[in-house]
């Protein structure tokens, strides 16, 4: 009698369903020009970046960039000493 409920008690497993893989897309890269910073600027700071800072994130960050890369530096060059943000002339 004790075995009959033991058995009784027990609940059958829940069958595990198969999880789909998600692709997750890639972060798409734009070009770093003075546009697209100035743009980013706009939008993060409400202010405008001056050449001297759009040359060096320029520098930094090449050709081109993600978007969260680019709102990054934007937001570094305003924190950063105007020493260490100018270039050296070659």
């Amino acid at each position: 009698m004790a075995i009959k409920k033991a058995v009784k008690t027990l609940k059958p497993e829940k069958a595990v369903k198969a999880v789909k893989a998600v692709r997750v897309p890639a972060a798409s890269r734009m070009p770093v020009s003075e546009t697209n910073l100035r743009k980013a600027a706009a939008r993060l700071l409400s202010q405008t970046l001056v050449s001297t800072e759009v040359q060096y994130i320029q520098h930094v960050l090449g050709a081109t960039a993600t978007q969260k890369d680019m709102d990054d530096k934007v937001i570094a060059v305003r924190k950063m000493p105007w020493a260490s943000i100018v270039l050296p002339d070659a």
